[in-house]
């Protein structure tokens, strides 16, 4: 009976939201529609079926332009001054917003995945991805910067390796990001 409950619950939290969102904006719709219809219809003699759904559209469109220029704007010029006050916060907020835009945002830094000769000997490669190819800034030429993500979590190293051990391997970053950190389990095809 409990996970009955459970999932009714579930269900509610994921349906609620549209639900109530879904009856909203048809009683915005009616009562817009319904009042301009009436003016429309009263005052220019014209009838324009659809009229409701135009204007909330604009109407929903103004509220998003209103929300992020003139409300959220102020919350992220208070955010930044807090960082800018607390140093240790801006670090950890500023590694973290860092990692996350390098596997989602739009300057991907894991966009190339490679293969690193670690023993040749036993011929014992590690998989990574290539994040910085030019260390000529920390004078170290002929070396290329390496990501190793632990498998099982959310941690790596960073190895800075010869470039004549790194293979590029013509894979999409995201299978082998999933084949390093299931350690293998999930598998590409």
């Amino acid at each position: 009976m409990k996970k009955l409950v459970r999932f009714f619950l579930q269900g509610l939290l994921y349906t609620a939201p549209i639900a109530i969102t879904a009856y909203i904006l048809y009683l915005i719709f009616n009562n817009v529609d319904g009042f301009v219809q009436k003016w429309l219809q009263e005052f220019l003699h014209i009838k324009i079926p659809g009229l409701g759904i135009i204007i909330i559209v604009f109407l929903l469109v103004g509220i998003g332009f209103i929300g992020q220029t003139i409300i959220a704007q102020p919350f992220k010029h208070l955010f930044n001054k807090l960082l800018d006050k607390v140093t240790i916060l801006k670090v950890v907020y500023s590694a973290f917003r860092d990692l996350f835009t390098a596997f989602v945002g739009e300057e991907r830094k894991f966009g190339q995945p490679v293969k690193v000769m670690v023993n040749k000997s036993l011929g014992i490669e590690k998989l990574g991805f290539m994040t910085k190819e030019d260390l000529s800034s920390i004078d170290d030429k002929g070396r290329v910067a390496v990501y190793f993500p632990h498998s099982y979590n959310w941690s790596g190293e960073l190895v800075l390796v010869p470039s004549e051990l790194v293979k590029e391997i013509d894979i999409p970053p995201a299978e082998v990001m999933k084949f390093i950190v299931s350690a293998g389990v999930a598998g590409w095809d």
